[in-house]
C-alpha cells in the first residue's frame, strides 16, 4: 500500500517537471531571438566596416585571414564562425516561429544550441502550465513514470509468483 503511494507520488513529480517542457521552450526561444539579434549587429557592424574600407563581408574575412599576424587572422576565423551560427540560429527561430504548440518542442529538441540553452537552463523560471501543451505534457509525464514505476516495483512480486508456481526454476 505505502508503495503505491511512493510510486504515485513519484509519478505526480515527474508530470510536474515533465508540464515545465513547454516553458523551458519558451524561455529558449527568447534566448535564441536575443543571440540572433546580436549575431546580427555584430556581423552588420563588421559590414559596415567592411564596406568603408571598399569591401563586403568575404573579402574582409578573406583580408583578415591572409594577414601575417596569427590575431588578426584568429578574428577572421571568429567572424566566419559568427556567420555560419547566425545562419543555423536563424533558421530554428523560423523553426520555432512556423511551429505549433508541440512543434517548439520537435523543435528544441531537433535544433538544439548548447550555448543558448545552458543560458536558458541558468536563468530558468518554472511557470504554472495553463495551456494545453503543458497539461499534455505533464499528464505524458505523469503516465510515463506511473506505468514504469510500476513495472519496476512490481516485477520482483511478479517473479516471487511465478517462483511459487513452479513456472520458474530455482537453479542449481
Amino acid at each position: 500500500m505505502i508503495l503505491r503511494r511512493i510510486v504515485f507520488v513519484l509519478a505526480m513529480m515527474f508530470g510536474a517537471v515533465t508540464s515545465q517542457l513547454p516553458e523551458y521552450a519558451q524561455q529558449y526561444r527568447q534566448r535564441l531571438g536575443g543571440a540572433v539579434d546580436e549575431l546580427q549587429r555584430m556581423l552588420a557592424d563588421f559590414d559596415r566596416d567592411a564596406g568603408a574600407s571598399n569591401m563586403d563581408r568575404e573579402q574582409g574575412i578573406a583580408r583578415l585571414r591572409a594577414d601575417p599576424d596569427p590575431f588578426v587572422q584568429q578574428r577572421g576565423v571568429r567572424v566566419s564562425e559568427a556567420e555560419v551560427r547566425a545562419t543555423r540560429l536563424e533558421a530554428q527561430l523560423q523553426d520555432f516561429s512556423r511551429a505549433g504548440s508541440f512543434g517548439r518542442l520537435t523543435s528544441l529538441a531537433h535544433n538544439f544550441d548548447f550555448g543558448v540553452a545552458q543560458r536558458a537552463y541558468e536563468t530558468f523560471e518554472p511557470a504554472v502550465p495553463l495551456t494545453v501543451e503543458g497539461g499534455v505534457t505533464a499528464a505524458v509525464g505523469f503516465l510515463a513514470a506511473l506505468l514504469s514505476l510500476r513495472f519496476v516495483t512490481g516485477l520482483p512480486a511478479r517473479v516471487r509468483r511465478r517462483r511459487a508456481r513452479g513456472r520458474i526454476s530455482h537453479p542449481a
